[in-house]
């Protein structure tokens, strides 16, 4: 039987936390956005009012659209808020034993019938699913950043996952107005599988001295007519993130090439992790970002 999703919870209201429950509560849903203090609730509500403000500016919504998303979210701090969701989205940090934790507690407070989802990048859906109590129930749904203006999610089905929870998923994506690519069970899926193995050699010519910050992020955008330079997309995405992606990729697939660059492990160890720390390869703590490199 297909499952009806009607109260989405999401688990975390950073960028992608916000984003998600910024689409879902568009869509209809109602939404529970938990995170570990009221704070960072309130702090999520505030970017999803300012980024509804900017669609009802653009024309993309109406007014009366803007105010009665906000009213379909509520805030929780505790797991517990999460009860009584349809499907319950995960959007914490990129590493397997942070999720793996998340799941075993979120299960012990869901009700039976309830989805489990993983907004990984690039973990194993099977190996987090077996980390639940209902592995069957178990999916990644990969929302890109950022979340309101990107069209694409990916969908990874677990080797567990049945056909109500893949059709219930393929339902719900689509209420939210986003394409879907299906993607197997492998290493950073199809997307990053792609993206960040690029991002990386753009790294290493950084490393070797090929060029300069501004003359590889030139050279992408002006010769491969990319809208950002693979240095400014890895501070967008987060540099943690770009190695944490890198390494799941270099120990499940066994391959050197997608060795994570030295440069890029050192900028992470230096806690330059792009826009999100003000530095990376980009400093933007002044009026405009300037290279580090």
């Amino acid at each position: 039987m297909a499952v009806a999703i009607k109260k989405v919870g999401v688990i975390g209201s950073g960028q992608m936390g916000n984003g998600i429950a910024h689409v879902a509560a568009l869509g209809g849903f109602d939404v529970v956005l938990n995170d570990i203090s009221a704070d960072r609730t309130k702090s999520a509500m505030a970017t999803i009012n300012g980024n509804l403000s900017r669609q009802v500016a653009k024309k993309i919504i109406t007014e009366d659209a803007r105010k009665q998303a906000l009213a379909r979210i509520t805030g929780a701090e505790r797991l517990e808020g999460l009860a009584d969701c349809d499907l319950v989205i995960e959007t914490a940090v990129e590493k397997e034993e942070v999720k793996r934790k998340i799941f075993h507690d979120l299960c012990a407070v869901l009700k039976p019938e309830a989805i489990v989802a993983s907004n990984t990048s690039s973990i194993s859906i099977t190996r987090l699913a077996a980390s639940t109590d209902r592995p069957e129930r178990f999916i990644g749904i990969h929302f890109m950043n950022p979340v309101p203006l990107m069209e694409l999610v990916e969908l990874i089905r677990g080797i567990a996952t049945d056909d109500a929870t893949f059709e219930a998923a393929k339902t719900f994506v689509a209420k939210l107005g986003k394409q879907i690519a299906v993607s197997e069970d492998f290493p950073a899926f199809i997307v990053n599988r792609i993206l960040l193995p690029m991002i990386n050699e753009a790294i290493y010519t950084l490393y070797e001295g090929v060029g300069n910050v501004e003359a590889i992020d030139a050279a992408m955008k002006l010769g491969a007519h990319h809208p950002m330079g693979p240095l400014e997309l890895a501070d967008f995405i987060g540099l943690d993130t770009c190695l944490s992606i890198m390494q799941v990729l270099h120990e499940g697939l066994a391959d050197s090439k997608y060795r994570p660059c030295p440069l890029l492990v050192k900028y992470v160890e230096a806690g330059w992790l792009g826009r999100k720390t003000s530095r990376g390869f980009y400093d933007y703590r002044g009026d405009k970002p300037v290279p580090t490199r």
